[in-house]
């Protein structure tokens, strides 16, 4: 949204330096009496509304125009490739505006190639010498598939001549090698052996006559060889070509720090200390370089740096690797027999890779970068092309933005690994051209002449028009119009001149500005012990930010990369909005991403019809599915399969829901960015009960019939038998409590007594 902050403003220059998109208005009479000067500045659009015509609208553009296309003077024949173009820009920048810039970059044919190899000679590269010592006809030669302009130089390493790094007595300083090693020069730090020649005769000549030598720890003094091969550049016989640096060792690396162990307390100053017999010769005095400080060289002096090391040691450089820029790690085999093919393919892999960024950038200028390549388009602090092949043409664009007014700057763009450079100079555009002054001007009364729509009163005349003529009015009526809310005049910070507010000027440069002079530059949220962050402009109390930042006190930079969970994610998950940085989630969702929401429900049931009519064609939504579930997509892909381990606080469901027909739908769903949206995994077969046979309810109807009539049946037998029992228990207790013998009724004596002879007695 285009905003113009409302700072002091008196003129059109101040207007334009005011913000980006501040725009004045010299139409005469647009200002209403009494209002001041800064109502004519304002957004395009607002202008317009307020009755500016457009073509009265003042607003410097930014604008670039080519200076020169070519390295070189017309007429003069061309003797190297050109593969930066433009070679120079002058840019005309609106303070606050970006503007962008194309530029291309064409890789060119038999570009130079200056090749430097920088070598271990410790005593455990011993068997590697001897296959260096036949390299350089290999390496011209593969360097000439190439370039025909290749030249190959040579340096070789140990490390500092001091303990604990090398063994100081004066035998072992002679000879740092093995009793059993025959050949063995003396202790060394760095020497520089051959310099950039085409001659391959010289490269063996001068590598054969090296020995091997020695050191006593493991890591090697690497980063002060690589630091003296890359500023001394008149030593190496570094050329205007591409610069590669190839370092082959087996050994890790001493960096800044690790001097003091051998009491070496000064460090590294990042300079050529070259005797006349080629050696290192602050090596003793001056600490290993940082890798910071190597980084930085190799970037200043356009080297790429190859680094073929044996396997053991190949972590330690793939890390290096991170932070020296325009870099490949290889690995060497034990003898380096395989360093030529390394290399090319090295090469091959660095010079492939488009960079480009800039150097010199002096203050209040950004700068992003675009490509036309792959991931190229979003805006980065460097342009980025992979896979450029000779001749074929990749176009960047560069977007400047000045954030102040300044007269004249430059900075380079540059290619890192190539020699050209974009010189680029910058000019701010931060006055008005309103044309010719109206000399007593019936806008002014005939009291004053104007320019670009504001008057300038003769002696004795203020306002606006010129209008009011000093002494015309009461001093007390004049003195109201000053007051706000019949508070103080002017609110104590300005001078009521014939009814208007004349803001006063602060000493300490505080910008005092309104109507009734209410408003200031400094009444804005502070962070970091600065208005507004030092990123906005405080506009009566409110901070207005900067187009790349954001926050009260502008304190957070514009970015949604906190606020998105992955590179495709969208942005809060479309749940809420990206402030800070930071999501702000709506409806229960919860920060980071607005993904997880613990206090939601379950949504099977809720998508019940949809997931009938989706998967199986039937239900109330049958008829218009499309239109009615278009909120939910149907995963039939089976490529695309149910993710493992689903859980519900990611968001995932596995639901069992029944449909028209009463049958069981399994199905799972994933809740999709924004609300109320789903993928759906449907299960193509359903759970349903099996429906009932005929014969089986009739036979169940019969079976039930008579179950239950020989229940009744069983249930009468058993009353009638528990009756029965009742009865006979009746009987026989009657029976018992009969009265039987002499005194019953029924007793009678016998009429006959018979006695037998035989017992007689008894």
């Amino acid at each position: 949204m285009e905003e113009c902050p409302k700072t002091i403003v008196n003129t059109c220059g101040d207007c334009i330096r005011a913000g980006p998109f501040c725009m004045w208005c010299n139409q005469l009479n647009f200002t209403k009496t009494g209002e001041l000067n800064a109502a004519r500045c304002d957004t395009k659009d607002l202008l317009v509304k307020k009755g500016c015509d457009p073509s009265n609208i003042i607003s410097p553009n930014s604008s670039h125009f080519l200076e020169r296309n070519e390295p070189l003077s017309k007429g003069t024949p061309q003797t190297e490739p050109i593969q930066l173009r433009p070679q120079e820009v002058t840019l005309m920048l609106r303070p606050g505006k970006p503007h962008t810039l194309p530029f291309r970059f064409k890789r060119a044919k038999d570009y130079p190639v200056d090749l430097y190899y920088l070598m271990d000679l410790s005593y455990s590269m011993k068997d590697d010498l001897e296959n260096v010592k036949n390299l350089g006809e290999r390496l011209l030669e593969a360097l000439g598939k190439i370039t025909s302009q290749a030249r190959i130089g040579f340096g070789a390493f140990v490390d500092k001549t001091v303990l604990p790094f090398t063994n100081t007595n004066k035998k072992a300083l002679n000879k740092p090698c093995p009793e059993e090693a025959k050949y063995c020069q003396p202790a060394f730090g760095y020497r520089h052996v051959l310099s950039m020649t085409e001659n391959k005769d010289d490269f063996k000549q001068r590598v054969s006559s090296l020995h091997i030598s020695g050191n006593l720890d493991i890591p090697e003094g690497s980063l002060d060889a690589i630091m003296q091969a890359a500023v001394c550049e008149n030593e190496i016989g570094w050329g205007n070509s591409t610069r590669l640096l190839v370092l082959t060792t087996d050994a890790g690396f001493h960096m800044a720090g690790d001097g003091k162990l051998g009491s070496i307390l000064l460090p590294n100053d990042c300079k050529c200390h070259m005797s006349e017999d080629m050696m290192y010769s602050k090596g003793n005095d001056l600490d290993y370089p940082s890798v910071g400080q190597v980084a930085r060289k190799l970037m200043e002096k356009n080297i790429q740096t190859i680094f073929a090391v044996t396997t053991k040691v190949q972590p330690i450089y793939e890390k290096l690797k991170e932070i020296i820029p325009r870099s490949e790690v290889g690995e060497l085999s034990e003898d380096s027999e395989n360093v030529v093919t390394l290399i090319e393919r090295a090469y091959k892999r660095l010079s492939s890779k488009v960079i480009v960024t800039h150097e010199d950038l002096p203050e209040h200028i950004t700068i992003t970068y675009t490509s036309n390549c792959a991931n190229g388009a979003q805006p980065s602090s460097r342009g980025t092309c992979d896979n450029v092949t000779i001749d074929q043409e990749v176009e960047f664009n560069v977007t400047v933005m000045a954030e102040e007014c300044f007269g004249t700057k430059s900075f380079h763009i540059i290619a890192p690994g190539f020699r050209e450079k974009m010189k680029v100079t910058v000019t701010t555009q931060c006055e008005c051209d309103c044309g010719n002054t109206l000399i007593n001007h019936t806008h002014c009364n005939n009291h004053g002449n104007s320019s670009c729509g504001i008057c300038s009163c003769e002696r004795g005349y203020v306002g606006q028009g010129c209008e009011c003529k000093l002494g015309d009015k009461a001093e007390s009526e004049l003195k109201m119009e000053c007051q706000r809310d019949n508070s103080t005049e002017c609110s104590g910070r300005g001078s009521c001149v014939c009814g208007v507010c004349q803001c006063d000027a602060s000493t300490d440069g505080m910008a005092i500005y309104g109507t009734h002079c209410e408003c200031d530059d400094r009444s804005c949220e502070v962070y970091q012990n600065k208005i507004c962050g030092g990123k906005g402009q405080c506009d009566c109390g409110t901070c207005k930010c900067n187009l790349d930042f954001e926050g009260s006190a502008c304190q957070c930079r514009k970015s949604t990369e906190g606020c998105r969970n992955g590179n495709d994610g969208s942005v809060c998950s479309d749940r809420g909005k990206c402030e800070c940085n930071r999501c702000q989630c709506q409806e229960g969702y919860q920060p980071p991403f607005c993904e997880e929401c613990p206090a939601c429900s379950s949504p099977c049931l809720n998508l019940t019809s949809c997931i009938e009519c989706l998967g199986f064609e039937t239900g109330e939504f049958s008829k218009n599915c499309t239109k009615s579930c278009s909120h939910i997509e149907n995963i039939q892909d089976k490529s695309e399969a149910v993710p493992k381990g689903w859980d519900r606080g990611s968001s995932w469901w596995n639901c069992k829901e029944r449909d028209t027909n009463n049958c069981w739908m399994l199905f799972t769903i994933k809740q999709q960015d924004g609300f109320n949206r789903y993928k759906a995994w449907i299960n193509s077969v359903r759970e349903c009960p099996e429906p009932p046979g005929i014969g089986t309810i009739i036979g169940g109807v019969f079976g039930s019939v008579a179950l239950i009539g020989l229940v009744v049946f069983s249930i009468i037998i058993c009353l009638i038998r528990a009756q029965d029992r009742k009865e006979w228990k009746n009987f026989e207790k009657a029976r018992k409590a009969e009265l039987w013998g002499p005194n019953s009724e029924i007793f009678k004596t016998a009429t006959t007594t018979v006695k037998n002879p035989l017992h007689d007695g008894d």
